[in-house]
């Protein structure tokens, strides 16, 4: 069955970018003028989703109200004759069909994905982290899609290898490598220190399941953290069912941290000759 929904939990308190995110959501806050989410949703648009369910919480509204028409703006816009903006402007209202539903408490990724539940019904379905984007050739999620159809499994999890040393910050998993750059699932590990870490295969927040997930999901006791933990479902799932793992191509941006956010916006001014040359300029006055 094609992949066509996916799943962007969005519910979170973004407090590593306080005190914007006292108001705006962090998802919101943009890449040069393009918001984060924006990036993470087209990633999916590309990869043939057709339809978005954010995982959202209160004071997250502007996230939909981002991906809806904005007819007076059009109106003003296209009046203004500034019709490419009022294409931009109109491309994104149109581009996705957008639903929502709320997690009422933030009680962990798991417990968020078991949110969507009802609107997956029994369809297979893709997710998306807001805070981690994926810059390719190839989309992140297209390529764990792709492996999902070739493979028939019950999920495939999007992989990268990070520092022995960094562990501590991802899900790291343990397998069984099939292919080159492909693992059959044995277990995975929430944020294991690097001398229990049982490889440095991370997890970007890229995901491709069957809806056999919410079964696991629903089995997992609370985990780190006092949250429901989706690492602890996909190591149950894996322990009965066909799991892989797949190191994905491209580039990938943390921009939940501020380091990562700050790496993502030089990478794509830089793609512009005159804002690259303000970079420069500018890393060579300030430091």
């Amino acid at each position: 069955m094609k992949i066509k929904k996916a799943v962007i939990p969005v519910a979170g308190k973004g407090t590593r970018f306080l005190p914007a995110t006292k108001e705006i959501p962090k998802e919101m806050i943009p890449i040069l003028n393009i918001p984060m989410i924006s990036i993470v949703v087209e990633e999916a648009v590309k990869a043939g989703i057709t339809e978005i369910i954010f995982v959202n919480s209160r004071g997250k509204e502007s996230i939909e109200n981002y991906f809806d028409r904005n007819l007076s703006l059009e109106s003003f816009l296209k009046e203004a004759d500034k019709n490419d903006q009022e294409l931009l402007i109109k491309n994104i209202g149109t581009k996705v069909e957008v639903l929502s539903v709320r997690q009422k408490e933030q009680l962990g990724l798991g417990h968020a994905i078991n949110c969507a539940r009802p609107l997956i019904g029994d369809e297979p379905f893709a997710v998306l982290l807001g805070d981690d984007i994926m810059d390719g050739e190839v989309p992140g999620i297209k390529q764990l899609m792709d492996k999902h159809e070739e493979l028939d499994c019950s999920g495939v999890i999007g992989l990268f290898e990070v520092p022995k040393d960094e562990t501590s910050k991802y899900g790291i998993i343990e397998g069984d490598i099939k292919s080159e750059g492909l693992y059959k699932l044995k277990s995975m590990v929430e944020k294991p220190l690097p001398d229990d870490a049982p490889s440095n295969l991370a997890v970007p927040g890229r995901y491709v399941f069957s809806s056999e997930i919410f079964e696991y999901l629903d089995k997992i006791p609370r985990g780190v953290g006092g949250e429901y933990q989706l690492t602890d479902a996909i190591k149950l799932m894996a322990e009965e069912k066909d799991v892989f793992g797949a190191v994905l191509e491209g580039t990938r941006f943390d921009t939940g941290s501020m380091e990562g956010y700050l790496e993502a916006t030089i990478a794509y001014a830089a793609r512009d000759e005159k804002l690259k040359k303000v970079i420069l300029d500018s890393v060579k006055k300030y430091t």
